[in-house]
């Protein structure tokens, strides 16, 4: 095994823990949402906040804080202590992983930078993806300080932002694996007849992903649980159309529902075409990758029904989230392999 090779392995090993880690994050954040526990740590704490309450003092503290915000004089007013400890260790393990994660990253990569692990032409990506991991620290708790003084929740605009970084560190990293694992350097956007499809088609995944965020944020969930329809209408009939602007209100639960939907259904339908192209095209090693694809899409699908009829079942409301990230991969994988 040649030097260079060897050194590609363990890269690969280091990234793709790096990435099991940042979709845990993902699936532990969205159950931190879910439960409404994203505001039961009231305070910054990066240091102070490793260790969690060790007596009932301690305890006391955390919950006499959490009482001074909206979300516990509007929702929460009768919890208990012991109620609390619950939304208080999804946020505490959410931030925790956060840690892991900048450590997992930071360490090896400080190692394998003095060591000369790492290419020279690929430094500078991995230390955007670690400037990106300490960044998505401070939008979280940039997040959080939007749910403390007025609301009862976070800002949906936020959110989208928080989650949609992780996203983007996820899709970095799943790259640079791909990259290694083929020892080649494909750059992300590469603008080819046979490939922009599928970078549109990440655009389009992306978007829904804001899209996901902002009814998450909203509990937009919550006005139609009904499918097809909403209510017994296509278009929300408590949405008044005044003006144009009106299109762009996402502050209006019922509008970001209806774009979700949507936008789900124009996602679909290109998939489909995608999957017409390039089977009229013969781009064989394409085949498994779409059918890949349209399998994760299905389940998406299927699940995000269920997450409306169900009224919002958490586990399946999860689930849905889980294979929203599983549908970003696929398309990255589809897209990865249709570049030359």
């Amino acid at each position: 095994m040649t030097h260079d090779k060897k050194n590609n392995e363990i890269l690969i090993k280091w990234l793709t823990y790096s990435m099991f880690l940042i979709i845990l994050m993902i699936i532990v954040g969205g159950f931190t949402r879910l439960t409404n526990s994203g505001l039961s740590i009231t305070e910054w704490e990066l240091f102070t906040g490793i260790i969690p309450p060790l007596n009932e003092n301690a305890w006391n503290n955390y919950f006499n804080l959490y009482k001074n915000i909206p979300q516990y004089k509007l929702i929460n007013l009768n919890m208990t202590l012991d109620e609390f400890k619950i939304i208080f260790y999804w946020e505490y393990i959410h931030r925790i992983l956060g840690r892991i994660i900048g450590l997992f990253f930071l360490l090896p990569l400080i190692f394998f930078h003095v060591f000369k692990t790492i290419r020279k032409n690929d430094l500078i990506d991995f230390y955007l993806i670690l400037f990106l991991i300490i960044l998505q620290g401070f939008i979280g708790w940039y997040m959080v300080q939007s749910g403390l003084v007025n609301d009862v929740t976070v800002s949906h605009y936020r959110l989208s932002i928080h989650l949609t970084c992780a996203i983007i560190i996820l899709s970095m990293i799943f790259w640079k694996i791909q990259n290694l694992k083929g020892e080649k350097i494909k750059n992300f956007f590469t603008i080819e007849n046979k490939s922009f499809p599928f970078l549109i088609l990440i655009f389009l995944v992306f978007l829904q992903i804001i899209f996901g965020a902002f009814v998450s944020g909203l509990d937009a969930g919550k006005i139609y649980q009904t499918w097809p329809l909403m209510g017994t209408n296509y278009f929300p009939d408590d949405f008044i159309l005044k003006n144009f602007f009106d299109l762009i209100n996402f502050d209006s639960h019922s509008l970001v529902q209806f774009y979700h939907r949507n936008l789900a259904y124009f996602i679909s339908l290109y998939i489909f075409g995608l999957a017409f192209f390039i089977y009229k095209s013969k781009f064989q090693k394409l085949y498994r990758p779409m059918f890949l694809l349209l399998t994760i899409l299905s389940i998406q699908i299927i699940l995000g029904i269920l997450t409306l009829i169900s009224g919002l079942n958490i586990l399946i409301a999860a689930s849905h989230q889980i294979s929203s990230v599983i549908l970003v991969l696929s398309s990255l994988n589809l897209y990865y392999l249709s570049i030359k």
